[in-house]
């Protein structure tokens, strides 16, 4: 069986090995050093979006004293404050990837997410945490989509699944730098409080937050002046791809093709039931059951996340490249479907393993498996999506993974410990409960999905020769 990744044009690879290292509408930069120096960037900019986004899961015990708020309560900060907003601006965005100047987008979005989260940190009410990390996920809900375009103006076809999953390294580094630095702060401000009056007004949690939210703003002006918009092209040949499409043309287009995309986009969902709910209690798991400082939790399980978060991206696409040159024309998706069954043993252990180490060896092997499918997963859907819709399906692949992640994953762990077991150290016995059944029906949907996407690669190859 032919791999439809291989099957470029040879004068399209010609013009792709020819085609100029700087970024303008009028090029398309497919695999040169500035489409590299791109993806870094926006792998930054999403470890950003991170590093604010998962603070907030080292600070829980801190802040529920603080505001005097139960399990439940904290969950709805941490998923559907966030969620809600998310959801409610991801539409907009998508359409707006599709439609404006990416980089412009990008630009605003990081300023405002930086600030919100600092304003996190001036909260001292309930209601006030809630209302800052609605601002913090509305911001968020642009990188996500605009990023997925981007890469795939960027890279062929043969490059992408690589791009994409270095690009997934942001939520690996930016959630592990959050704990680490999270670790930091709260030894610092422990430490320092006495030395500088003017911290004393703030709490340690609050400082966390004042401290990373800030210096975003930093990286914002570097990407105001050292990147471009890349003209948008094929990803299956290195001709521009200006095929329009209206909304209800997209709709339309996603409807005819929903034996794939609803399968896909639930997959996804139930994914990030894991990849947000694990990491979320985590951290509560090993302060509770076993005893752990926050600062330890935070180097240890910060550090974790980062190394086989890492390791678990990298890994798929070599994964994804040896089915390729097995025959499997569906390497990406089959690589992601195959992950999710060890990625369930992993989490069903949790509340078994022995000791802290137990449970540190036990969160590293759910966080190599769920990091290892994710880029493949995200080429997957940009292979065989028309130019003018990839930010259209990556708004509603991040809008779906966030909806059903932050909105269900969090929030199921903790009523569980609240109110099936009502023990709030068995939250190690919540956590396995919620992730093994996710990851056992993210597989199952995965699967089932491989014949649709099969079919649809040959329909985008034929869209392409016409």
């Amino acid at each position: 069986m032919r791999n439809a990744m291989n099957d470029m044009p040879s004068d399209a690879a010609a013009a792709s090995a020819q085609t100029p290292l700087h970024l303008s509408r009028d090029h398309v930069i497919h695999d040169s050093g500035r489409a590299w120096y791109v993806l870094v960037m926006l792998t930054l900019a999403y470890s950003l979006a991170y590093i604010d986004r998962q603070l907030l899961n080292l600070l829980v015990e801190p802040i529920k004293r603080s505001l005097v708020i139960s399990d439940t309560q904290l969950s709805l900060v941490q998923g559907f404050a966030f969620i809600a907003a998310y959801l409610a601006a991801s539409p907009l965005f998508g359409r707006l990837v599709d439609v404006t100047n990416r980089r412009n987008l990008l630009l605003v979005s990081i300023c405002l997410w930086c600030v919100f989260t600092a304003l996190c940190g001036t909260a001292d009410t309930y209601r006030g945490l809630f209302l800052a990390r609605l601002g913090v996920g509305a911001s968020e809900a642009c990188v996500f989509p605009l990023a997925l375009s981007m890469i795939a103006d960027c890279f062929s076809a043969k490059k992408m699944p690589r791009a994409m999953s270095i690009f997934i390294l942001g939520p690996m580094l930016g959630g592990g730098l959050s704990l680490v630095a999270g670790g930091f702060v709260i030894e610092f401000a422990r430490a320092f409080h006495e030395h500088f009056p003017i911290l004393t007004q703030f709490q340690t949690w609050q400082l966390a937050f004042v401290i990373i939210g800030l210096p975003g703003i930093l990286f914002a002006l570097v990407v105001l002046l050292t990147m471009r918009e890349p003209a948008r092209s094929s990803v299956m040949s290195a001709r521009e791809d200006e095929r329009q499409f209206s909304t209800s043309a997209s709709a339309s287009y996603l409807w005819q093709r929903r034996g794939f995309y609803a399968r896909i986009l639930l997959g996804v969902g139930m994914l990030a039931i894991v990849v947000l709910g694990m990491p979320a209690w985590m951290p509560s798991y090993l302060i509770r059951t076993h005893g752990m400082p926050a600062s330890l939790v935070g180097f240890r399980f910060g550090g974790l996340v980062v190394v086989f978060g890492i390791a678990g991206a990298l890994t798929g696409p070599w994964v994804a490249r040896q089915l390729e040159k097995r025959g499997y024309e569906d390497a990406p998706l089959r690589t992601a479907a195959i992950s999710m069954i060890p990625m369930m043993l992993c989490c069903a252990s949790i509340p078994f393993v022995p000791g802290t180490t137990g449970a540190l060896a036990a969160a590293a092997g759910i966080v190599f498996f769920f990091s290892l499918p994710t880029g493949c997963m995200a080429a997957a859907l940009q292979l065989v999506a028309p130019s003018r819709m990839r930010g259209t399906v990556g708004a509603i692949y991040s809008f779906v993974a966030q909806l059903v992640g932050f909105g269900a994953g969090p929030t199921l762990i903790a009523l569980l410990t609240d109110r099936v077991f009502q023990n709030p150290k068995m939250v190690g016995h919540s956590i396995a409960i919620v992730c093994a059944i996710a990851s056992a029906i993210a597989a199952t949907l995965l699967l089932t999905a491989l014949p649709h996407y099969r079919r649809l690669l040959a329909e985008e190859r034929a869209a392409q020769v016409k």
